[in-house]
């Protein structure tokens, strides 16, 4: 199996900045990509951002310019740098990756547990 925890969700006012985190374990061969969703109380899941190997980035245009994703191929984590929050970012955000558990497997998605990001006015 492939876990993924998540960790650097809070409280923040309108402006300030957090530092989202996720680390995979388990039984895995290779990661092809990483990215992060979040979900608001009563809409869809969305995209944020999200890197694929060799290092190329996608964002969601809402995030563009404020958001910065990385990861650390040695350490199979991902993270998300998120500045000049506001209060529409305020969700709950689910780390993912896309994982091959040994040679020959298929690709899957793993998801991880979410982490609440609250972003007041």
């Amino acid at each position: 199996q492939v876990q993924l925890v998540e960790s650097g969700g809070g409280v923040v006012q309108a402006g300030g900045s957090l530092r989202l985190s996720c680390a995979a374990s388990g039984s895995i061969f290779s990661i092809n990509a990483m990215g992060w969703y979040r979900q608001a109380p009563g809409n869809q899941r969305e995209l944020v951002a999200a890197i694929i190997s060799g290092g190329k980035t996608n964002y969601a245009d809402s995030v563009k310019g404020r958001f910065t994703i990385s990861r650390d191929n040695a350490k199979d984590t991902v993270y998300l740098q998120m500045n000049s929050l506001k209060p529409e970012d305020t969700a709950v955000y689910y780390c993912y990756c896309n994982a091959v558990r040994q040679l020959g497997d298929p690709t899957r998605r793993y998801w991880g547990q979410g982490t609440q990001v609250t972003v007041s006015s």
